[in-house]
């Protein structure tokens, strides 16, 4: 049996299973279990892949992303980031494109709060967009920078995202979260870069308005301190906590927890069916993830069990290709991937390949899969099934297309393919602050 025959049956079953519509967790089960009676020698195959279930879920490094989902949902539910909004539009002041530098700031503040680019895609967008068309933006000035800022989320930490890589891959989850926070300020300062390049080639793009309020620096500095700063603590509670050894992933993320429900009340906004139904959110999110964690890792035993996994290695380094070249094609690869899929399932299929792959030509795994998240991360904007491009439309205008939010996202992607191409060239961008650690 040669292993390009399983390889391909298991990557194609799955590709096509998923293509007429059939959800990730069902496609890798389905496939799973025709390998299984083929290659495992029938039902006593499938009696090990069930009792594989419990020891796929029951990994230490999972216990962090519930915990993020919640506290992402309460702050999300509870309305606190209007007044994160309010705080540093107040600070902007009257600023051409002011609000695009808003959406961006704010997202960054956001990311590492919730952890969820979609949630965050959905809170700026439909706070944001109607008021910034109503302004007289043009829309790749109010769908961009949104479209942007949600991704963010992705690699600034706390990453529900990172937290699942981190612990598919066995890369250390707590030095994966912290290489995102260095990339994820510089991706920010791009942001910001972008936008005055824009409106300084276009001003007409985003018009300036010499109305509204006039604010003290006092009233500036009282409105951070109270709207900004108590979220602050929330991210020292979360990411600080990691980076001064005090808490590991999981204890930062019950802190984090902790810290908003200890807001909501100094706030006065906590109410019981805010916290159930941000229980509710995290459960439904965390049951399928680990249901599809536990397909996936049946897919990579067979993988292995059959030589496709051992099989692929040695074919592609029989071409003695350089390091670098070998990961410029995982990242092409997952750039194509991320226009047809979503990230869970890229990762799924590609990681019990990529990661073998990946030792054997000696890369640091973290930098590894700082890389690889910033390649998913554009996956959420690539036209034509990028999740965060269906947000924006469905809270867009009637009459908005899909090419006119993709265009709008481009730029944006172009900044995240170059900050991919710094840590490439000059890895302590992300290995820097975890080597300190």
């Amino acid at each position: 049996m040669t292993w390009q025959i399983p390889l391909a049956l298991m990557v194609g079953m799955i590709l096509c299973l998923m293509g007429v519509g059939l959800p990730v967790a069902f496609a890798f089960f389905l496939t799973n279990i025709v390998c299984i009676y083929i290659y495992f020698g029938g039902a006593t195959g499938v009696e090990q892949m069930v009792s594989n279930f419990p020891s796929a879920v029951a990994v230490y490094g999972l216990t962090p992303m519930p915990l993020f989902l919640i506290m992402g949902s309460l702050f999300f539910r509870s309305g606190l980031g209007e007044n994160v909004f309010k705080a540093l539009d107040m600070c902007i002041g009257n600023l051409r494109a002011r609000l695009s530098y808003l959406v961006v700031l704010a997202g960054a503040v956001f990311a590492a709060l919730s952890g969820s680019s979609l949630a965050n895609t959905a809170m700026m967008g439909t706070s944001m967009v109607p008021e910034m068309l109503r302004r007289g933006y043009k829309p790749h000035m109010a769908f961009g920078p949104i479209l942007g800022a949600g991704g963010l989320a992705v690699i600034i930490p706390p990453s529900a995202l990172a937290v699942l890589l981190g612990s598919l891959a066995q890369i250390d989850v707590g030095a994966l979260l912290i290489a995102g926070a260095i990339p994820g300020l510089l991706l920010t300062a791009m942001y910001i870069g972008l936008i005055a390049l824009q409106v300084r080639l276009d001003p007409s793009a985003a018009p300036q308005y010499e109305e509204g309020p006039r604010y003290t620096l006092g009233q500036k500095l009282g409105a951070l301190g109270a709207n900004v700063v108590p979220m602050g603590v929330i991210i020292f509670l979360v990411v600080g906590t990691i980076i001064l050894g005090i808490a590991s992933p999981t204890e930062s993320a019950a802190l984090g927890c902790a810290g908003v429900i200890g807001l909501l009340f100094a706030f006065g906004r906590f109410r019981i069916d805010i916290l159930w139904k941000s229980l509710e959110d995290a459960m439904k999110v965390t049951g399928m993830t680990f249901l599809i964690i536990s397909a996936s890792s049946t897919f990579a035993q067979v993988l292995a069990f059959t030589g496709a996994s051992s099989g692929f290695i040695n074919w592609s380094l029989s071409f003695q290709l350089t390091p670098l070249t070998v990961l410029l094609v995982m990242v092409g690869i997952l750039l194509i991937l991320g226009m047809f899929m979503d990230q869970v399932s890229m990762m799924l299929i590609t990681l019990p390949i990529f990661v073998p792959l990946a030792i054997s030509m000696q890369f640091d795994m973290v930098w590894f899969g700082l890389i690889m998240l910033l390649a998913l991360e554009i996956g959420f904007t690539t036209p034509p099934f990028g999740m965060l491009l269906f947000i924006m439309l469905g809270i867009a205008p009637k009459g908005t297309t899909l090419r006119t939010v993709s265009m709008a996202a481009m730029p944006y992607i172009a900044c995240t393919i170059v900050l991919v191409a710094l840590i490439i060239a000059f890895p302590g961008i992300a290995l820097w602050l975890p080597g300190v650690l």
